[in-house]
C-alpha cells in the first residue's frame, strides 16, 4: 500500500488557545490609540445625534 505524502505547510500553526491571539494582536501599530468604552460613547452619541436629527427632519421635534 503506498503512503500518502503529507505535504508542508507554508505557514505557522494557529495558536490552540485565546491567550495567543491575544499576544499575536497586542503589536504596537502607529496611530491613534481608543479603547472600547471610548468606541462604544461615541458609538452611541452618533447614534442619538442622528436620531435627533432625523426627529427633527420630520417636525417631530421642534426647533428651538
Amino acid at each position: 500500500m503506498p503512503r500518502k505524502s503529507k505535504k508542508k505547510k507554508k505557514e505557522g500553526p494557529m495558536p490552540v488557545t485565546g491567550a495567543g491571539l491575544i499576544r499575536f494582536f497586542q503589536d504596537e501599530t502607529r496611530g491613534i490609540k481608543v479603547g472600547p468604552v471610548a468606541v462604544i460613547l461615541l458609538s452611541l452619541f452618533l447614534i442619538i445625534l442622528v436620531g435627533i436629527a432625523w426627529l427633527r427632519s420630520y417636525g417631530l421635534i421642534p426647533f428651538p
